[in-house]
C-alpha cells in the first residue's frame, strides 16, 4: 500500500476510529505484517498526545498457545489482556494474515478452545461493556496482505484498491466523509429505533423478532473500519422464522457454505449446511450460540462483493446479517456466549417491515 494512503488509514484511526485524547493509552494488536502501518499509527497516536502499546503476533502464535497448552495455561485468565481491558482507552485490532502455505496447516483444538474462552468470561464481559459504553474506544480493520487478496480472489494490487475504496481513504478528508455517511444513516436507525417489531422476507429469509426495550446503533466507522451496518440485539424469545445465508463463512478455522436456520421463540431448533456440518453442530453445542445475539442491516453500497472476510462481507450493501451467540449491551443484549459469529445473507429481491410497514425494498431503504 502506498505511503500516502497508509498515512491516510493511520489518521483516519487515530483521528476519528478511536478519538485519541492526550494521555490516553491505546493498545495496537497485528501481526508484522502490518508494520509500515504499526508505524504510522503509532506517529498519529502520539502526536494526539497519546501512548501506543504494541502487540506484534508471529506466525502459528495461536495455533501454539491452543494447542500445546496445559491445564495451568487453559483456566488462566490472561493477566495481559485483564490488564489492558480494564486500564486502557483504546484497542485497535489490525488484521494482516499471513500467507496459509506458510503456515502449519493443522486446526485448532476446540475443546482446549472452549476452556481457554471460559476462563476469559470475566475479561469478555469487561471489554463488552467498556466497549458497550466507550470507555475503551475500539475499532478493527484490514492491513492488505497477499493472503487476504488471495481470500478475496483478487491480487494484491486490486485488493489494496478494494480497501481504499471501502475505507473511504480515497477521498481528500476520510474522516469527513465518514461523518456525512453517519448523519445520513442515522434517519433510518431513528426510524427503527420508533419500532418495536421487524420483518425480514425474502427468496432466502423470512424471520420475524421483536426489538421493543432494545436500540439499533449506527455503525458508522468508529468500531470497525471500514463500517455501514445498523444493528440490534433481537428481544431473546422473539425470533420466528427461517433464515439461509447466502454468503460463506469461516469460525474457528473450518469453512461453511449454506447454511440454514429454523427458529422458534428465539430458540435456534434446526441447522443444516451444505459444507462444515459436522463442525457447525459442535458450534451449536456451545452455550448462548443457539440465539441470535445480533440483527443488522448492510449499508455500504461501495462493497458488493464477498472477500471471505466478515469484516467487510457484513457490510455489503443489500444484505442482512445474524449473529449467533454473544448479544450486544449496548443494543440491550443479555444473551451470553463465547463466540459472536455473523452469518450474511443476500434482500437483493428481500423486504423489511417494521410494525408492518414497509420500509426496505430490494437491497435499499425506501424511507428518508
Amino acid at each position: 500500500m502506498k505511503t500516502e494512503f497508509i498515512t491516510r488509514y493511520a489518521e483516519l484511526i487515530a483521528e476519528y476510529c478511536i478519538e485519541v485524547k492526550p494521555k490516553d493509552k491505546i493498545l495496537i494488536k497485528s501481526t508484522y505484517l502490518a508494520e509500515d502501518l504499526i508505524n504510522a499509527l503509532i506517529k498519529a497516536i502520539q502526536d494526539r498526545g497519546g501512548f501506543a502499546y504494541c502487540e506484534v503476533q508471529v506466525k502459528n502464535q495461536n495455533h501454539f498457545l491452543v494447542n500445546y497448552s496445559n491445564e495451568f495455561t487453559q483456566n488462566l485468565e490472561n493477566p495481559i489482556n485483564n490488564l489492558w481491558t480494564q486500564d486502557f482507552q483504546g484497542f485497535v485490532n489490525i488484521m494482516a494474515p499471513f500467507l496459509k502455505e506458510e503456515t502449519i496447516d493443522f486446526p485448532i483444538d476446540l475443546q482446549k478452545q472452549a476452556v481457554i474462552s471460559k476462563a476469559q468470561k470475566h475479561v469478555n464481559s469487561l471489554y463488552m461493556r467498556r466497549t458497550g459504553d466507550r470507555s475503551l474506544k475500539r475499532t478493527l480493520l484490514q492491513f492488505p496482505t497477499h493472503q487476504a487478496a488471495i481470500d478475496a480472489n483478487m491480487s494484491l494490487e486490486a485488493y489494496e484498491n478494494f480497501v481504499i475504496q471501502a475505507c473511504m481513504l480515497d477521498k481528500e478528508n476520510p474522516s469527513a466523509s465518514w461523518r456525512e455517511l453517519g448523519k445520513n444513516q442515522q434517519v433510518f436507525t431513528d426510524y427503527l429505533n420508533s419500532k418495536s417489531e421487524i420483518r425480514y422476507v425474502g427468496s432466502n429469509i423470512d424471520l420475524t423478532f421483536k426489538t421493543k426495550g432494545r436500540t439499533w446503533i449506527n455503525s458508522d466507522g468508529k468500531t470497525n473500519m471500514p463500517s455501514g451496518e445498523i444493528y440490534t440485539s433481537p428481544v431473546d424469545d422473539s425470533a420466528n422464522g427461517w433464515v439461509k445465508f447466502t454468503l460463506p463463512s469461516s469460525m474457528h478455522g473450518k469453512h461453511f457454505r449454506g447454511i440454514s436456520m429454523e427458529v422458534k421463540d428465539g430458540v435456534i431448533v434446526k441447522w443444516e449446511a451444505d459444507e462444515g456440518k459436522e463442525a457447525l453442530d459442535k458450534i451449536m453445542a456451545i452455550p448462548g450460540a443457539n440465539r441470535f445475539g445480533e440483527a443488522a442491516i448492510g449499508t455500504n453500497y461501495q462493497i458488493q462483493q464477498a472477500t471471505n472476510n466478515i469484516l467487510y462481507d457484513e457490510k455489503i450493501g443489500g444484505t442482512v446479517h445474524l449473529a449467533l451467540g454473544q448479544a450486544y449491551h449496548q443494543c440491550g443484549g443479555i444473551n451470553e456466549s463465547q463466540i459472536h459469529w455473523d452469518l450474511i445473507t443476500s434482500m437483493a429481491d428481500g423486504e423489511i417491515y417494521a410494525d408492518g410497514e414497509l420500509c426496505y425494498q430490494n437491497g435499499r431503504f425506501t424511507i428518508g
